[in-house]
């Protein structure tokens, strides 16, 4: 079962993140309180598939599509649920409640050049990508001298 998580649900949602970026080698440096205080305030929702899987998303306006959309920042399941369905019905979960929430009418996500089975997942799906587009990020002393 599929629910919406709350920041009762941070060790939970965090322990996902944590198996997530351990898989992909990625740095964590996600604390619990911060990750509570994200889901409070509602910068961040999550889906959670009990302790099996996480899909953490933000809603966000694209002025370019003149609509709402959904950002799914993270997307894990457990090696255990892997190949039963459980990516599809998180990311279908982030987007029933997206449109239900604030009418959103797509999904965005980033997926690392490198990985390859989630590419070819995502494609599965439907998603597309848009070659022409370059995510940058400012961030550290260059975001304080701006």
């Amino acid at each position: 079962m599929i629910r919406a998580g709350t920041e009762q649900d941070a060790a939970l949602v965090l322990r996902g993140l944590q198996a997530l970026a351990d898989a992909m080698g990625d740095p964590f440096l996600t604390s619990g309180p911060q990750l509570a205080q994200a889901l409070r305030c509602g910068a961040a929702r999550v889906e959670l598939a009990g302790d099996q899987g996480v899909a953490l998303w933000s809603p966000f306006l694209s002025t370019t599509r003149g609509a709402m959309g959904a950002y799914v920042s993270d997307l894990w399941v457990a090696d255990a649920a892997r190949g039963q369905g459980l990516g599809q019905r998180l990311l279908a979960a982030v987007r029933d409640r997206a449109a239900g929430e604030f009418g959103a009418v797509f999904l965005r996500l980033a997926v690392y050049h490198d990985n390859p089975a989630a590419r070819r997942f995502y494609d599965r799906l439907g998603f597309t990508a848009k070659p022409d587009e370059i995510w940058l990020t400012l961030q550290g002393a260059a975001l304080e001298a701006l």
